[in-house]
């Protein structure tokens, strides 16, 4: 059983965020799933990014930061999206972490990587948020600094598959995704 924080994507705390928490639940595992934006959630990438413009990076930063008060140094860090980035960015607080689990985008910086961090990525291939050369650039200086780093590639998922309420939704592709990040979690 892990501990895990779980951050939503830049659309907000959704449902199918505080589905995966309870998938994430039923599997055996603690998971909190902070609301980052603390105003309901929204339903266009476009009004998104609108909210996380009016709330701010910063204040979103805080409140993650807030809402890790009290977990265990080796909580999982997990996001969707803008979500993963925000798991990321926790990772200079918390060097102890159980691992990073990302979704639809990348996160942590290599400044802040521990030698031995698990480290899996599952992204759609290609993702419009994350070319194949960042992508690379971003797994080979993560390894440099020792983190065991696998990523997933789903060719022609859009970039939020996991999400059913959205266009890009892959049924095959999320079934896959949620196999595998079980999987890592039940070796946290």
């Amino acid at each position: 059983m892990a501990h895990v924080a779980l951050f939503h994507s830049v659309y907000g705390l959704r449902p199918a965020v505080r589905d995966a928490a309870d998938r994430l639940r039923a599997a055996g595992h603690q998971v909190h799933a902070p609301d980052l934006y603390e105003v309901p959630a929204v339903d266009t990438v476009e009004e998104g990014f609108a909210l996380l413009s009016r709330i701010g990076q910063e204040t979103v930063l805080d409140r993650a930061r807030a809402s890790l008060d009290g977990l265990p140094p080796d909580t999982v860090l997990a996001g969707f999206s803008m979500g993963a980035g925000v798991a990321g960015a926790m990772l200079a607080e918390r060097p102890d972490s159980g691992g990073l689990l990302l979704w639809h985008g990348t996160g942590g910086a290599p400044a802040d990587v521990r030698a031995g961090l698990a480290v899996e990525l599952h992204l759609a291939d290609p993702d419009p948020y994350d070319p194949p050369g960042e992508v690379d650039q971003w797994r080979q200086e993560m390894t440099a600094v020792g983190a065991d780093v696998t990523v997933y590639g789903y060719p022609g998922a859009g970039h939020l598959f996991t999400d059913p309420a959205v266009s890009d939704h892959g049924p095959a592709a999320a079934a896959l995704a949620w196999e595998r990040a079980l999987a890592f979690l039940a070796d946290r």
